[in-house]
């Protein structure tokens, strides 16, 4: 395929974050963040490099010397000055692609899902991420807004996303489903979406991102977060979510091979009780691993178990995420991937 949308476990030069700043929302929990992204760090650095953006030359100066203390090799950490808004480097990162078997990045409007955040910082990231020299292939700017964590892809031409999100007025107004979708094929190189009307997590502020619930693991498997509860308000909506995922056909006709995930009892925020988005689905995949998000629940160990199975071959890494939800995202959306022949060398 010329022209292509690259899936997750394509190869990878390293792993974009974006580090918390004590002026953002984090601030009443910046000690607790920091210690969760720590982890992450450590955990990736095994695999391949990381990529984070820093707030000032203070924090770079402070993580260079944090991480050297926990063990992480010099060569698999690049700390740039990049202000930022706030941490979801899902969604304002680049989008990996590939033509003609080159590596190419797109860099989309963010626009804080629909104007709900300020993102400015976070919309001109990637901008000057390329201008400081962090990337060695071609980076594409496009006007169209679109984040990571709202498409997922099998990498042979097929992508995955909700109506709730692409389709929401807030982001492309002016578009419909069709010129959309033409929109992307031209784009990514996909040739077909999949698109569900249903399935939506309380606390979620993406408008139901595809990756807190349904996530390809492979071209021919899907793993989804499934609500056994009939007394949990999330049963309707991903119960008929599950319905449209046994509908759901690969390119050669076949059905995929479903894995569902177990629903962790309900999170709720200590301080005014709303119910947080706990979603095992926003797992990362990493060269020879997975890191999946935790929760301190007992359907945790299951969580791991059956990602296990999708993944054989490939350690599965735990990592406490119950800091990460206070601000209603998980693992996956802090990072973002950045496939092989992306990341310029160290200088």
């Amino acid at each position: 395929m010329a022209h292509r949308l690259l899936p997750e476990w394509h190869p990878q030069d390293a792993v974009q974050l974006t580090w918390p700043s004590p002026e953002s929302d984090w601030a009443p929990l910046l000690e607790r963040i920091e210690a969760t992204m720590e982890a992450m760090v450590v955990a990736i650095a095994r695999y391949q490099a990381v990529l984070i953006a820093v707030p000032n030359a203070a924090t770079r100066s402070h993580l260079a010397q944090r991480f050297a203390c926990l063990g992480v090799e010099v060569d698999r950490l690049r700390l740039v000055v990049a202000p930022a808004d706030d941490t979801w480097a899902r969604d304002h990162g680049p989008i990996g692609v590939e033509r003609d078997g080159e590596t190419v990045l797109l860099d989309y409007v963010f626009n804080g899902w629909g104007g709900k955040f300020e993102a400015e910082r976070d919309n001109t990231l990637t901008h000057r991420l390329t201008d400081g020299g962090t990337f060695t292939c071609p980076m594409d700017a496009h006007d169209l807004v679109l984040e990571g964590g709202a498409i997922d892809t099998d990498g042979e031409g097929t992508l995955l996303t909700t109506e709730a999100c692409l389709l929401n007025s807030n982001r492309n107004p002016d578009m419909d489903r069709a010129a959309l979708e033409a929109r992307l094929k031209v784009d990514l190189g996909i040739t077909r979406v999949l698109w569900l009307a249903n399935g939506h997590l309380e606390g979620d502020d993406t408008d139901s991102h595809v990756d807190t619930l349904v996530r390809f693991c492979d071209p021919a498997t899907l793993a989804y977060v499934r609500c056994d509860d009939p007394a949990d308000p999330h049963y309707p909506a991903l119960s008929a979510m599950e319905a449209e995922l046994r509908a759901l056909r690969r390119n050669d006709g076949e059905p995929y091979r479903l894995i569902p995930l177990p629903w962790p009892r309900a999170c709720h925020d200590p301080e005014d009780g709303h119910r947080l988005p706990a979603t095992y689905a926003n797992f990362l995949i990493i060269n020879g691993a997975v890191l999946v998000p935790a929760y301190g629940d007992a359907a945790d160990s299951r969580a791991l178990a059956a990602l296990g199975e999708a993944f054989p071959g490939r350690d599965i890494i735990p990592i406490d995420c119950l800091s990460v939800i206070r601000q209603h995202g998980s693992l996956h959306c802090l990072t973002m991937q950045l496939p092989q022949g992306s990341l310029a060398n160290q200088a």
